[in-house]
Order: C-alpha cells, then sequence, then structure tokens
C-alpha cells in the first residue's frame, strides 16, 4: 500500500514540476498502546510509529517562493518566505506554515521549494495525522538544504508549530512519529523526554484499531475540567504526603488512605492516574517476556479505567470493548486518545480477525445505526529519507 502510495506522489511531482524529486520523505502516523491522559498528570506513554504515511517529494527551485500541493485535497499555495508568516484561512495549510515560521524562528536558513504530498493515514482517527504533517515537512527542508537538526528537536518543532495553529497538544505525537523502530514500543517521560525502546512482537496477534466514527463534543471541556481535578488531587496528596512530588511517586496505597479527605469524583480521577502510571511499567515488563496476553489484560483494564474513573469514554466506545471482552479472539481492547469517540485498539489473534470484523460490524449497525471502519496497523520505523 505505501509502495502505491510513493509511486503515485513521485509521479505526481515529475507531472508537476517537470523533475524527477531531490528528495522523498515518509512521516508516520502514531498509536498509543497504553499510558492514556497520563502525558500531563507526569506519567509514562507508550507509542509507536505505525505504517500509515504521509509521502512528501521535494525540490530545490533557486527562488525565495515555495509551492506545495496536498494531493489528496487537490489544492495548492505559495509562500513568499521573506515575508512574514501569518496564519491562514485555509486550515490545512497553517501546519506548513507553523513549520515554515519555527525554522526561521530559531534561525535555520533555507530557501524556496516545491513540495506535493499525499496520505494514506485516515483523517481524524486520533492517528496523528497532524504530527506526521509537520516532522515530514521539518525532516523534508532539513534534508533538502542540508540542516542540522536532530530528531528531539523536530519533535519539538513540530510540536510548536502545532502550537502556533492553536491546538496546544503534548510532545507525544511528534516524539514517536519521529522517533518510532518497527517493532518497537517507545517507552517515553513526557516531562524530561527521557524515552527507551521494548520490543513489540506480537507475531501471533495482529493490531486493528475500530474507528467508531463518533466524536462526542464534550472532549475541549472535559478535558480541562480533567486537568483541573488531577491537579486539586495532586495538592491533596502533597499535603499528606510531602515527599511526593508527582503521580508516579505515590502508590496506590497511600492514596487509599486518604480517600476520605477527597471528594469522590477527584479520588476516582486520580485513582485511574495512578493505577494507569503503574499500568506502563507493567505493560513493559509484559512486553519484554514476550507476554502479549498480560497485555491484551492491561488493556481492558485500561479502558475499565477511562470509562468508570476518568469518564472519558462514551455509549459506543464502552460497547465495542465490552463486546470485545466475550470475544475469545480478541485479548485485549480499550479506547485510545482522548476518549468520547474515535478508536479502540484491539489485539486479535492472528487469522481470526476478518471474522472478528464482519461481527462487530454488524452488531454495530445494528445497535448504532453507524458504519464502523477497521484500520489494520504495524509497528513501523519513524520519519525517514526514502531512498529513491
Amino acid at each position: 500500500m505505501n509502495d502505491i502510495l510513493i509511486q503515485n506522489t513521485t509521479l505526481f511531482f515529475k507531472e508537476k514540476f517537470g523533475n524527477e524529486p531531490q528528495k522523498v520523505v515518509l512521516s508516520p502516523g502514531r498509536i498509543n498502546i497504553i499510558g492514556e491522559h497520563i502525558d500531563y498528570n507526569d506519567g509514562y506513554v507508550l507509542p509507536a510509529a505505525i505504517d500509515k504515511i504521509i509521502c512528501f517529494a521535494f525540490e530545490k527551485n533557486n527562488s525565495k517562493k515555495s509551492r506545495i500541493f496536498a494531493i489528496d485535497l487537490n489544492d495548492e499555495f505559495e509562500v513568499d518566505l521573506t515575508k512574514e508568516i501569518q496564519l491562514s484561512n485555509v486550515v490545512w495549510t497553517n501546519y506548513i506554515l507553523g513549520v515554515i515560521k519555527q525554522l526561521q524562528d530559531n534561525g535555520f536558513s533555507f530557501e524556496g521549494f516545491n513540495c506535493v504530498f499525499s496520505s494514506n493515514i485516515p483523517v481524524g482517527s486520533g492517528l496523528s495525522s497532524s504530527a506526521a504533517l509537520e516532522c515530514g515537512m521539518l525532516f523534508g527542508i532539513a534534508a533538502l538544504f542540508n540542516l542540522t537538526i536532530n530528531k528531539v528537536d523536530i519533535a519539538l518543532l513540530g510540536q510548536k508549530a502545532e502550537h502556533w495553529v492553536g491546538i496546544n497538544c503534548g510532545i507525544m505525537d511528534q516524539f514517536s512519529s519521529v522517533h518510532g523502530l518497527e517493532n518497537k514500543v517507545i517507552k517515553l517521560d513526557c516531562k524530561t523526554l527521557e524515552f527507551e525502546y521494548h520490543d513489540a512482537n506480537f507475531s501471533d496477534y495482529v493490531l486493528v484499531l475500530f474507528d467508531s466514527n463518533v466524536k462526542h463534543s464534550l472532549f475541549t471541556s472535559e478535558y480541562n475540567t480533567r486537568r483541573e481535578e488531577c491537579g486539586t488531587g495532586l495538592s491533596i496528596i502533597k499535603n499528606y504526603f510531602p515527599e511526593v512530588k508527582s503521580f508516579r511517586d505515590c502508590t496506590e496505597d497511600q492514596l487509599l488512605s486518604i480517600q476520605d479527605k477527597m471528594d469522590a469524583t477527584v479520588f476516582k480521577r486520580v485513582h485511574y492516574v495512578i493505577k494507569e502510571i503503574s499500568r506502563v511499567a507493567q505493560a513493559c515488563n509484559a512486553l519484554d517476556k514476550g507476554n502479549i496476553e498480560l497485555l491484551g489484560q492491561l488493556l481492558f483494564e485500561t479502558h475499565d479505567g477511562l470509562s468508570k474513573e476518568y469518564e472519558v469514554s462514551c455509549p459506543e466506545l464502552d460497547m465495542l470493548v465490552a463486546i470485545a471482552k466475550e470475544d475469545d479472539s480478541i485479548i485485549g481492547s480499550r479506547l485510545m486518545g482522548g476518549g468520547f469517540g474515535g478508536c479502540t485498539i484491539n489485539l486479535i489473534k492472528k487469522g481470526e480477525e476478518n471474522e472478528v470484523k464482519n461481527k462487530f460490524s454488524s452488531l454495530y449497525l445494528d445497535i448504532f445505526g453507524i458504519e464502523l471502519k477497521f484500520y489494520d496497523v504495524k509497528i513501523a520505523n519513524g520519519t525517514s529519507l526514502y531512498n529513491l
């Protein structure tokens, strides 16, 4: 599938600009295996780059202007690099303008270029197509003009570009898009950016995302509320246990000993966070030992916490996970991402995925009248140059 995407993108470039591209860059989306809603709670996340990508083709054009064409949108724009970069009314262009602005603001020198890009990352599915766009564009400009930018800085510049667009994202998406390795997950400390790889050998299983095709509008307001509730909970914990600096220092026993000192809702939020931080460590241990069944069990536990304690699920996602729990072909399932819609991530016994898809498709349509989408994903390499 990626081979066809690369072929079509490079062919389009040649037809558009009359030349073979000088650089071709592949930039992936990402999944998060476990560690949900704890990036802003000083926990660890366990993301991985996937084999759904954006393919970019670049050339220098020996001018002060850059022309960028989005094949999938059949749309293009031109940016004058001598003028101040400002937000545009055309949303997709802002991510690229943000990248150019970050490079200029950080003192990198480059000139005009032509670029076309095309993607097979499903947009709006929580697979971080925006991070793939930012990191791929950064990587391509750096390669084209011999700019020395390390991987961590590409991720940070991509994050700043997204903040400039107006989306206050964490670092996980850009970091995993750049640092991904085939069949490895990344245990990332979002606070210090320290990270380590763990083997993700799912040999007898496949990863399939079930896209609920719903997105409830609660996300932004509820997200902010969760952050406040966690902050309140952490303050109370610190009052009783001054040695605790963040949730990662707090044990479940400590929390349970002061349960009556905090509001019931705040307790639920904090209990989920402390348990989820522990689950990330257990998941790494399970992967190191090749115990994929245990990893699957941890996914179910995470969903339970996200649904009942953190309360960021919805009926559609809960139904998908409840049925998965009863299905012998599925060893783990949970909502992935912010919640209130989007995808569930599922570990399915290899060879049984088509039967599972047919069953879930039919049930979901019967219950909600909505078509379920499926994305088969493999853990793959991060943003890289493609050898022409």
